[in-house]
């Protein structure tokens, strides 16, 4: 069958390179480039910014160096049967004392800017009190060094690592008190050349997966109640966090947060199913970015949790509605929905078992989410900026003896998706920014190494860094500010 193929695929080619020559068109065919062709590939605005994200715990290591406090992640990765293969982020790609070769891989791509994360517990070992020098010396020497490389950092404060000294986590109101003194004493050593912050990354992650259903640090499973304060305890962190951002640096700072927030897609670009996605994305986002957005709890949240809706303090509001320079929005995967005659006035669709999705059996394969995951927020609460502080995909990626890894599938997930960016920044959404997750194959939190979602491939025995397809074609639209 494959010598026929290739027989009749040399037919073809042939039969097609005469009627070519002939100077006779076929239907879907085209042999030449008008002066509109050339013009097709989809651009992006002047000042658009192109990045990589990265997070301390998935890439850092070094677990124990230079005074580092433990973390929830230290204990629950050590805890059997918590990660896959008991992986654990002690060593993960070593990028603590690899900091330099990752900027370089950076500068290679010719990014802009470069989304990281500083782990809490290098600052203040036991999440408050004394601050460790050490800690705050090696986030001025990675900064020091970005920017003479040419690349803005941009800085989220949390990333799911919490130093374990704290009693009680999440569950513990003093923990946000804590995270605001924590952003409060790094933001005014860092703040002369930091100048994009953003508080915490994913509110759902370490508060429901954490607490209400176990998967992630510290793996409890708390009743609703107990499970709704800590998402409480969440925001509120951010809040303060923001206060703290403010009261602690210059006026030209920029201050937002990363969120995953659920991406609702109408099923059919109509009037009655847009209402209904742009319902559905207030209305079950109600616990963290719409609080956040609309400075309140929403009625429909509060009937729903009834006695379990969290307990409010006066001022908690007045922080959590902070205002935001930007929304940061991490989009992955979709949730389609339609109008219905439902108490809400939509019905969410459950994704059929032959949708398509890529290495992560979660990451269900819908480009135009991320459209949506603009538009709809921006319809909704009309923010002054936006950025796509993640976006990427996992593979199963296979490097050669070469040396290269062909992750044609990721690289079809990324061009989709940006073509669907674009979408967005072309009808006037104020995107400002794109950051692909993730630079580099990292320990993925439960999932340990068994999931990579990098442009570069990290060989785990010799942390030797390898560019893959994807990063080569990353490179070439950042170079030509457009999709290609």
């Amino acid at each position: 069958m494959k010598a026929i193929s290739r027989r009749m695929f040399g037919k073809t080619a042939a039969a097609t390179a005469a009627v070519a020559a002939s100077g006779v068109s076929l239907p879907g065919i085209a042999f030449g480039q008008t002066e509109e062709h050339k013009r097709l590939p989809l651009g992006f605005p002047d000042g658009f910014k192109w990045g990589c994200a990265t997070a301390a715990y998935q890439i850092e290591g070094a677990v124990k160096a230079d005074g580092r406090g433990q973390t929830n992640w230290d204990i629950f990765a050590h805890t059997p049967g918590k990660t896959r293969n008991g992986d654990t982020g002690d060593v993960a790609d070593d990028s603590y004392h690899l900091y330099k070769e990752d900027t370089r891989l950076l500068k290679d791509l010719g990014v802009q800017t470069y989304r990281m994360s500083i782990a809490w517990s290098r600052i203040f070992p036991e999440g408050r009190g004394e601050p460790n020098p050490k800690g705050l010396d090696h986030y001025n020497r990675v900064i020091d060094e970005l920017l003479a490389n040419g690349i803005t950092p941009y800085i989220t404060l949390f990333h799911w690592d919490l130093p374990a000294a704290l009693p009680g986590g999440w569950q513990n109101r003093d923990t946000s008190k804590a995270f605001a003194d924590y952003a409060a004493y790094t933001t005014k050593h860092l703040g002369d050349k930091v100048k994009h912050w953003m508080t915490t990354n994913e509110f759902v992650c370490f508060t429901d997966l954490g607490y209400r259903y176990g998967q992630f640090a510290p793996g409890l499973r708390l009743p609703d109640g107990p499970a709704n304060q800590v998402r409480h305890h969440g925001i509120l962190a951010h809040g303060l966090g923001v206060q703290a951002i403010r009261a602690n640096t210059s006026s030209d700072t920029q201050v937002g947060l990363a969120e995953n927030a659920g991406v609702y897609v109408p099923v059919i670009e109509t009037e009655e199913h847009i209402a209904a996605a742009q319902k559905a994305t207030r209305i079950l986002n109600a616990p963290f970015l719409t609080a956040l957005m609309e400075g309140k709890y929403i009625d429909e949240y509060l009937r729903h949790e009834g006695a379990n809706a969290p307990k409010v303090e006066p001022g908690d509001f007045e922080a959590i509605g902070s205002k935001l320079d930007f929304v940061g929005h991490n989009v992955y995967a979709p949730e389609y929905v339609r109008a219905s005659d439902s108490p809400l006035g939509f019905t969410v669709e459950p994704h059929p078992k032959s949708y398509p999705h890529m290495d992560s059996p979660w990451l269900n394969i819908g480009p135009e989410c991320i459209y949506w995951a603009v538009r709809n927020v921006c319809d909704l609460w009309h923010p002054e900026g936006m950025y796509i502080t993640e976006n990427g995909a996992s593979s199963t990626d296979v490097l050669t003896p070469q040396g290269r890894v062909e992750d044609i599938d990721r690289l079809m997930y990324l061009r989709n998706y940006i073509t669907q960016l674009h979408r967005a920044t072309a009808e006037g959404y104020p995107v400002k920014g794109y950051f692909l997750w993730s630079l580099l194959d990292n320990f993925e939190w439960a999932d340990g190494y068994s999931k990579r979602f990098g442009i570069h491939y990290v060989d785990y025995k010799t942390l030797k860094r390898y560019p893959k397809l994807s990063a080569e074609w990353y490179k070439t639209v950042i170079a030509k500010n457009a999709v290609v």
